[in-house]
């Protein structure tokens, strides 16, 4: 099936306003977040609260992008009252849709009119499920362990069958296209609940399947270190090698994950697969691009790339190391203090370290969102200098405006 000419929607990740702002400004078509603690990112991210939901509506709004609020952790009877309140502030301030994976948040958006998008934590495999959920859902988010062939099937399927969801439209299918994945099917972790008490389904991970393990021998007592890989922690999913083979399958919307990550991720990732779809749909979409855009990945947080199960492994591809191995680390070195706008010039106040011609710098905000540029010229006092160093208040030239809430860091090599 070939889903080429169609519309595709990019979902960003948002757990800060940098991010959102980032993400708006690199061309996504969707943002996704958690409010409070109903999110399977309640520990990792600093999460909304329900004060923020106009400002993160209105600010989306305004550059048409669509607003979708996670709800989509297991829930007991003690968390009703707050989901019913979240949900209802949600429909409120004009989120798009909620995504849920719990049968409870489901019929009560129903019950109020609140469109639905089934959260890949509902593990949806097959066509029949889809059905099931087409009375409460417009989009559906498959499984991660799916193959090509089988979202492929499944869109056809939808398409054949005439699958509609509440609005009358065919059901959109949905699915992972960049971030981490987890170990477990869908995300349905105990690892941290059983050691820890601290439930992934509830959103409160503590990621302990990344860490380095000891294998003792109950009999003898003979202890043997996994030394070779991190063989529950799994590379990061990457997609935008076989790009062209995703949107082929009939899959409208991809979603990037890292909602905990910082907001030059969220740039760098929604800017890539920007240009990615945009190019698979003109005709333009080659190796040579896609190895620069991988590149470009590369230098964000990420544990190592693969393809995910997409293209029929059976195995997962697992980490060699501890955390991120992206090429490039940011170090915090000042803030903003105030923009020229008719002279393009920003003055900034060096806070830690030090700052040269030619040094490439990352400026964000929560209305800036992320702005990268190298500096061409460095002035103290009106003056030329070549470097500015702790304390120096100096000013560069700038194309985009910066505010005195903003964040200044040198990229380095990692």
């Amino acid at each position: 099936m070939t889903n080429q000419q169609n519309k595709v929607e990019i979902m960003a990740p948002v757990g800060s306003f940098e991010a959102l702002t980032a993400a708006i400004n690199a061309g996504c078509d969707s943002v996704y977040f958690g409010l409070e603690q109903l999110n399977m990112r309640a520990r990792s991210s600093v999460n909304f609260t329900t004060d923020d939901l106009l400002n993160i509506c209105g600010q989306s709004q305004k550059h048409n992008v669509k607003t979708y609020l996670t709800i989509n952790t297991v829930l007991y009877d003690h968390d009703i009252r707050l989901m019913k309140a979240i949900v209802d502030k949600a429909l409120e301030s004009g989120v798009s849709a909620v995504i849920a994976s719990d049968h409870a948040v489901m019929g009560y958006c129903r019950q109020i009119g609140m469109p639905v998008h089934i959260s890949t934590q509902a593990n949806i495999t097959n066509v029949e499920t889809i059905e099931f959920y087409a009375a409460f859902a417009d989009v559906m988010v498959l499984s991660r362990e799916l193959s090509l062939k089988q979202v492929a099937n499944i869109t056809n399927e939808i398409h054949h069958k005439k699958i509609n969801g509440p609005s009358g439209e065919l059901v959109k299918i949905e699915v992972f296209a960049h971030g981490a994945l987890c170990m477990a099917v869908s995300g349905k972790c105990y690892l941290s609940l059983h050691s820890h008490n601290a439930s992934a389904n509830r959103g409160a991970c503590i990621q302990n399947c990344r860490h380095k393990y000891i294998v003792t021998d109950k009999e003898d007592g003979t202890e043997l270190e996994i030394d070779n890989e991190y063989i529950m922690s799994a590379k990061d999913l990457c997609t935008i090698g076989f790009l062209d083979k995703v949107i082929d399958a009939g899959v409208q919307i991809l979603k990037i994950e890292g909602r905990g990550r910082s907001a030059d991720y969220v740039d760098t990732t929604v800017r890539c697969y920007r240009e990615a779809i945009d190019a698979v749909q003109n005709g333009t979409y080659n190796q040579d691009k896609v190895a620069a855009w991988t590149k470009e990945l590369s230098k964000v947080f990420n544990r190592g790339f693969w393809d995910g199960y997409y293209l029929g492994r059976t195995m997962g591809e697992w980490n060699d190391s501890y955390g991120s191995k992206a090429t490039e680390k940011k170090i915090f070195i000042g803030s903003g203090i105030k923009y020229f706008k008719k002279a393009e010039v920003g003055e900034f106040r060096m806070d830690a370290g030090s700052l040269e011609v030619g040094d490439q710098i990352i400026v964000t905000g929560p209305t800036t969102g992320v702005i990268k540029t190298h500096v061409k010229e460095l002035r103290v006092n009106e003056k030329k200098v070549e470097k500015v160093e702790k304390g120096d208040v100096f000013s560069a030239a700038i194309s985009h405006q910066i505010r005195s809430s903003d964040k200044l860091y040198k990229l380095v090599e990692a």
